[in-house]
């Protein structure tokens, strides 16, 4: 069994910023992005979904 707690060569750690866009009448909404980028690198990296779709890391270990 391989163990996943730690980094390899394939799948270096990558850095991501998180912005909560909070609505009154619908879901508030994530969007996970890396830092640094604009203009159309920034636009084709991101993903937006419902706050309820992520949970802490902490949760998951």
């Amino acid at each position: 069994m391989a163990d996943d707690t730690h980094t390899s060569p394939e799948r270096p750690d990558v850095e991501l910023s998180m912005t909560v866009v909070q609505y009154g009448d619908a879901s508030d909404r994530c969007t996970v992005y890396p830092p640094g980028l604009s203009g159309v690198a920034r636009m084709s990296t991101w993903l937006s979904a419902d706050r309820s779709a992520f949970v802490g890391l902490d949760a998951m270990r």
